[in-house]
């Protein structure tokens, strides 16, 4: 009989003591292998520790990747697979049970090859099993949304709070109201068009581009389209309070709830300081204090590949390719004129005057060791300053040139000129500078902050899906009862999977879940 070996020295073991401990273990300990006749394997009998590395060694041939791979990792597999939907199981295809008469205290297995393989960096435990599916329907269904800001509950929004709070727009701000009509929907809509203009209403804006209702609009029916309703269009001053609760109590019942500002500046000019471009209103669920609107949970607003759930920055991976201090400054003891590892591969003699200029400003010189200069000073050169400074840009191709505006910051540079890359030899030269790192907007957890405001019990969903899988259960086990309130369903009453999932995964005497219960 094959025997579990391990590579700590044989003094340190008690092997006696060992053994009695395999025969006599619980399924929890150990995984007893009976009647294993799979390829050349001759009916082995065999029992090997859980939680432990253990090494199956022998001559070639005598059997160590029929026993490891062909019949233990098969047989995990094979169970594994058929706990899953069937949904699922349509594409994953049947694995053969391996001749064997029993594995007792097996968990789902693994098989990893000594090879690189492709990985998809959208697929987590969470995806390819299916529990992330059951955890959006949990959270759809049973959540409660809080403010991205504060972590207050929010709530709905009245008409007069909504006024009051659009009436702060600075005097002379021309802006519309929008009524959202249509949200990510494939088809033509020529219906809806025809009744918004029976209804009286002479424009919509359309993917963001606004149109009249009198142009004769065709729209591709295979692509997805947001359409708004042009309700009203204002400048902010005195005694316009009643036009706008009216036009704010049509667009409201227009657009089922949700009414939005839309700030349009006149040509050549930017939006007023302290103003945002575009602010949703919602009678359903708003912050009182930071204006902060969530639409009614659905279950997609929790999926990071949805683009109505994927943070907008890394649209649902969880980290960027980005420029760092320390790709762009391998070596911090060269002067700052050298220190820019791609400024120092090129004609330097507009960056050495840039950063001259900078020097200037920030009290330092340019041969000065990067090393050597305060914190604030390499946080302006590689951030850029608010203030603005004189700037004086030579060139061996053009004129000196002197302006006064905010230093862009080293960084913020190499992205504009990265994303402004015309040749493919130009962008290679940059590249070299990027580094994966965690994305600032979400830290990691690829969902918008809207998602990750929402909670059940005392819970959010990254706090599900980021932890192991036994302590992802023991937290979905202390919801059940959480949320009954009226016109909400508990999570004891949605579907239990999430839990059966979850113990699938990780326990090995888990219930199966019956074929066909899916999303």
């Amino acid at each position: 009989m094959p025997r579990a070996k391990s590579s700590a020295p044989a003094a340190t073991l008690n092997e006696k003591a060992a053994l009695q401990a395999l025969q006599g273990g619980t399924l929890e300990d150990v995984i007893r292998v009976r009647g294993a006749r799979q390829h050349n394997l001759k009916d082995i009998d065999l029992t090997i520790p859980r939680n432990r590395l253990v090494v199956f060694t022998g001559v070639s041939g005598s059997g160590k990747s029929s026993l490891a791979f062909d019949t233990i990792f098969a047989e995990g597999q094979r169970r594994y697979v058929e706990s899953l939907s069937a949904y699922a199981r349509q594409f994953l295809g049947q694995v053969d049970k391996p001749d064997v008469d029993a594995i007792e205290g097996l968990s789902p297995a693994i098989s990893i090859d000594q090879k690189s393989t492709s990985h998809n960096p959208r697929s987590t435990v969470g995806t390819v099993t299916e529990i992330q599916d059951y955890l959006r329907l949990l959270f759809g269904r049973a959540g409660e949304p809080h403010c991205p800001e504060c972590d207050r509950s929010i709530r709905p929004m009245s008409i007069d709070e909504m006024v009051d709070q659009i009436l702060t727009l600075p005097e002379g701000t021309r802006y519309q109201l929008l009524a959202p009509v249509v949200r990510g929907k494939k088809g033509t809509h020529v219906k809806l068009l025809g009744g918004l203009v029976a209804e009286g209403f002479a424009r919509v804006r359309i993917n963001g581009e606004v149109r009249e209702l009198a142009d004769n609009i065709e729209l591709d029916k295979n692509h997805a389209h947001h359409i708004d309703v042009v309700v009203d269009r204002l400048i902010a001053r005195d005694g316009i309070q009643e036009r706008l609760t009216d036009s704010l109590r049509t667009a409201l019942k227009r657009g089922d709830g949700l009414a939005l500002v839309e700030v349009v500046p006149k040509a050549g000019e930017e939006l007023p300081p302290g103003v945002e471009q575009e602010r949703l209103y919602s009678e359903n669920f708003a912050c009182p204090v930071h204006g902060a609107v969530m639409e009614e949970l659905s279950p997609r607003l929790f999926s990071f590949n949805s683009p109505y759930g994927a943070c907008a920055d890394c649209h649902g991976i969880g980290h960027l390719r980005k420029f760092t201090p320390e790709r762009v400054i391998p070596d911090p003891s060269l002067p700052v004129y050298a220190a820019v590892a791609p400024w120092a591969e090129k004609d330097n003699a507009y960056y050495f005057s840039l950063l001259y200029s900078v020097g200037e400003a920030f009290g330092f010189e340019i041969k000065t060791p990067w090393n050597q200069l305060t914190a604030e000073q390499q946080r302006v050169l590689l951030h850029g300053s608010a203030e603005p400074i004189a700037i004086q840009a030579d060139s061996r191709y053009r004129k000196s040139q002197t302006y006064v505006r905010p230093f862009e910051g080293i960084l913020p540079i190499l992205e504009r000129q990265l994303r402004d890359a015309s040749g493919e030899a130009i962008r290679q030269k940059l590249e070299k500078y990027l580094e994966l790192v965690p994305c600032a907007s979400c830290h990691g957890l690829r969902l918008k902050p809207e998602a990750l405001a929402v909670r059940v019990g005392p819970f959010r969903i990254h706090e599900l899906t980021s932890t192991s899988v036994g302590e992802s259960l023991r937290r979905i086990e202390q919801l059940m009862g959480v949320g009954e309130s009226e016109g909400s369903r508990s999570p004891a009453e949605c579907p239990p999977d999430p839990d059966r999932r979850s113990g699938a995964a990780g326990d090995p005497h888990a219930p199966e879940v019956p074929a066909g219960c899916g999303p």
